[in-house]
């Protein structure tokens, strides 16, 4: 799987319109730490909005591909480190200058990765 997140405080986080078709779905089994992780989806599309974990409280963890704004994709979400790259496809060397982590480097797996 692969997917580019950033993270955002929850009070920083503001719905434009359809708040109201936002439905949750959160599991335990299938996450690294054990923590639950809630995801925020749109009941119209079904595209995964955001996700909460209840290791990181106040924090929501969106993707990149949410914000339309060309500009902050090139300045303020250029990654800072990746994690999981243990498990990273062949044909992705990773992003430039980004921190490269073999496990979940928030839950304290902070072993580099060499590129």
């Amino acid at each position: 799987m692969f997917a580019s997140n950033f993270t955002i405080r929850d009070d920083s986080l503001k719905y434009v319109r359809g708040q109201d078709k936002i439905k949750t779905f959160a599991m335990t089994k299938t996450i690294a730490t054990g923590n639950t992780m809630t995801n925020y989806f749109c009941s119209v599309c079904g595209s995964l909005m955001y996700r909460v974990s209840s290791g990181w409280p106040g924090m929501a963890i969106m993707r990149i591909g949410q914000v339309d704004d060309r500009k902050l994709h090139e300045t303020t979400l250029k990654p800072q480190l990746e994690t999981f790259t243990k498990d990273r496809v062949a044909w992705f060397k990773g992003a430039d200058g980004a921190g490269q982590y073999h496990g979940n480097y928030f839950a304290g797996q902070k072993e580099r990765s060499k590129i």
